[in-house]
């Protein structure tokens, strides 16, 4: 059996999954989330849902996290193929760019009520989206140049064309 190295976008694929998975699982963690007045929280954001800081600087709630678990369980099970992880970081990119911009406007930074989108939240999600874009769409080989490699690589694929 022959094994490939990792693409880039596989390996951003798998280090934004393990990341996003530590982070959401680091926010059901109550020894790590700092509780403000829940009452001020609830008045100023319209958060009603165990908010608070992670580590007393990333806003997190319950859905957040669970968001923040699955896009990491998404992007590590997106790094087994350069297909996937390809798309996987696009989306990421385009829909983690959403999120950070709504965190700037500011009737949408609960989206609701249900989450979080500001403070630290609108640099984590706008970061991860402009890393998403650039690794989905500009950092990967072309379908094209990959195609050609594996002509060089297999000499019998190269006798069937």
């Amino acid at each position: 059996m022959k094994t490939t190295p990792m693409k880039t976008a596989q390996k951003f694929a798998l280090v934004i999954g393990i990341v996003y998975v530590v982070i959401g699982a680091m926010g059901f963690v109550p020894a790590l989330v700092g509780h403000p007045g829940t009452d001020a929280a609830i008045k100023q954001y319209g958060i009603a849902a165990e908010y608070g800081y992670l580590l007393g600087i990333l806003p997190v709630n319950a859905p957040i996290n669970i968001i923040h678990i699955a896009t990491g369980l998404i992007g590590i099970a997106a790094a087994i193929s350069l297909d996937s992880s390809r798309f996987f970081s696009g989306q990421l990119g385009i829909y983690y760019a959403a999120l950070g911009l709504l965190g700037t406007i500011p009737f949408t930074k609960t989206v609701f009520g249900l989450f979080p989108l500001f403070g630290f939240d609108v640099l984590l999600h706008g970061v991860t989206g402009l890393l998403g874009i650039y690794f989905g769409f500009f950092v990967t080989p072309s379908l094209l140049t990959l195609f050609k490699r594996e002509l060089k690589e297999d000499a019998t694929a190269a006798e069937i064309l």
